[in-house]
């Protein structure tokens, strides 16, 4: 029992050494899902390694997006305030998975043929709301230092707010990239839409006084 309450006072309120041991395990957790897919592709068990390798760093990068906006809402609910430290690594591991998703696209896809991602981008709305996805990203990972949160001050709250336009992008991209079964795109959508639900719920006071 007493083994039991210690480890509960330490998962509540760790010590620094503690907190970084965490967040060096959650780091290693983190890379896991790269090292499954490079597994898939390199032992030839995917039908089509560069579709499987594309969508399934997309799906990565679409989950760690939903972690990074569900870490808020877990405080809420209880979840231990040290949580709140690892929101930025989750954040920039969104970021690394969708770097290596648009990657596999435009080489491994296409090459690298700009004309031919022009006219995708132009005539292909799952990749015109993607790149729209990417392009939000971008200025929230470079702006994710502690030095841009005191350049910024304020306007960096602001800024930050990006991500939820990112995220409708990011589910829309999959969902109108799957033709069939889009169980996954409306399970992701619906996870979205309750993070969503939530963030303007905890608005709403402010708003009325």
């Amino acid at each position: 029992m007493t083994m039991n309450t210690t480890l509960a006072a330490n998962l509540a309120r760790p010590s620094p050494r503690q907190l970084s041991w965490f967040k060096g395990v959650v780091f290693l957790l983190c890379l896991l899902p790269l090292a499954q897919i490079a597994e898939v592709v390199i032992s030839g068990t995917a039908v089509n390694p560069i579709e499987y390798l594309t969508r399934a760093l997309g799906v990565w990068t679409l989950r760690f997006l939903l972690l990074t906006l569900a870490v808020s809402p877990l405080r809420w609910l209880g979840a231990p305030g040290w949580l709140q430290r690892l929101r930025r690594m989750l954040g920039l591991y969104a970021f690394f998975y969708g770097v290596l998703h648009l990657t596999s696209y435009l080489w491994l896809d296409q090459f690298f043929d700009w004309r031919a991602i022009g006219h995708d981008i132009l005539k292909r709305p799952f990749i015109t709301v993607g790149m729209t996805a990417m392009l939000l990203m971008l200025p929230l990972a470079v702006t994710s230092t502690d030095g841009w949160m005191r350049r910024l001050k304020r306007n960096w709250g602001r800024l930050h707010r990006l991500v939820y336009p990112l995220a409708v992008c990011g589910v829309l991209h999959y969902w109108w990239l799957v033709k069939r079964d889009i169980s996954q795109p409306m399970l992701y959508a619906a996870i979205l839409a309750v993070l969503l639900a939530w963030r303007l719920w905890q608005r709403w006071p402010r708003r009325v006084q």
